[in-house]
């Protein structure tokens, strides 16, 4: 996927997790943060920052922040797309070039299944199944995790995951990175325990669990290769 009009910035501050200040161009501005997460290990005062400028005159703020530069302890500077609509849209067009499931007829997203609406239901030949896409920013120590906060809809979706492939689908989820050169990923198990023992029982009861890194660049970002996943 593509951005157009992107700008380099330097991050000041965070006062909600809808906003941040940031200074563009020489001026002080009020952005729109793509990511409600918590991301306090990304958006640190001073980092560059990636915005992409609206085309849209009535908006409030006239850009979305969408990337970070984040310094590692080399020195080094990785760059993490923060969109968290990204994710949903690469694993769509992943799943599309034939990269998911070979022969693929339907590609549905937004299912609704049980008590759950799921990301994705898909079909081929007589072959059929739901996908849950997470996107995964917090890196530490060249590995990754899931989630960077409590999430108890995500906790849902893992067990009604489960209750469908009980029920004779084809069950996944998917993580996608959103940076590049990573070494795997596990589940948060110091953020949100529970989390990780649903995604454990999930993947013991047939569910799949997929990791896939993407290359990032300031103004597009896609899916390229699978990732270690340590349970």
């Amino acid at each position: 996927m593509r951005y157009k009009n992107i700008y380099k910035a330097t991050f000041l501050a965070r006062p909600n997790r809808f906003i941040a200040r940031v200074v563009v161009e020489g001026r002080e501005e009020t952005v729109h943060v793509k990511n409600t997460g918590r991301c306090r290990e990304l958006l640190v005062p001073g980092c560059s920052v990636y915005l992409e400028r609206s085309d849209n005159p009535a908006r409030k703020t006239a850009y979305d922040l969408v990337a970070v530069e984040k310094v590692g302890e080399d020195g080094a500077a990785r760059l993490i797309n923060m969109d968290s609509q990204a994710p949903n849209r690469l694993f769509e067009e992943w799943a599309r070039g034939g990269q998911f499931v070979p022969g693929l007829t339907l590609l549905r997203p937004e299912t609704t299944w049980g008590h759950s609406r799921f990301d994705f239901y898909w079909e081929t030949g007589e072959r059929k199944g739901f996908v849950e896409v997470k996107g995964c920013t917090l890196e530490e120590g060249n590995w990754t995790y899931f989630p960077d906060a409590p999430t108890e809809r995500g906790v849902k979706h893992l067990e009604e995951l489960l209750l469908a492939r009980q029920a004779g689908y084809e069950a996944a989820v998917c993580i996608v990175i959103q940076m590049a050169g990573v070494d795997g990923f596990s589940p948060n198990d110091r953020t949100h325990p529970e989390f990780g023992a649903a995604l454990r029982k999930a993947a013991a009861g047939g569910v799949e669990v997929l990791a896939y890194e993407c290359r990032v660049a300031p103004e597009e970002v896609w899916m390229t290769r699978p990732v270690p996943v340590k349970l």
